[in-house]
């Protein structure tokens, strides 16, 4: 029993995600969005953390979003793989967004 509301916790808990938009132009900006998620025997919970945090950012509907830096803490490298029998992972991208002083 305490198994079972220890995993229900960890799946309610997994499912954490936020997301920062900036505007530094009249028509650009930056973005920043992170994401959680529970892993366990390879399935993640609710979806892989990276590809949560870049959902969020593409939900926002802002013109051309180019994704700068991405980051999932923990990583292993090759060793990764020990990480989908469980674990909990957090992903951060960055970027921007629209028309920016770089890209004019």
């Amino acid at each position: 029993m305490r198994a079972a509301s220890l995993t229900i916790v960890l799946v309610s808990a997994s499912s954490c995600a936020s997301l920062d938009v900036d505007r530094t132009s009249p028509n650009g900006g930056t973005f920043r969005s992170s994401a959680l998620s529970f892993t366990f025997l390879s399935l993640d919970f609710p979806a892989p953390a990276l590809s949560t945090a870049r959902a969020n950012a593409a939900d926002t509907g802002r013109p051309e979003l180019v994704v700068e830096h991405e980051s999932v803490i923990p990583y292993l490298g090759r060793f990764d793989w020990i990480l989908d029998i469980l674990s909990i992972r957090y992903a951060r991208i960055r970027g921007t967004w629209g028309e920016t002083e770089e890209n004019r």
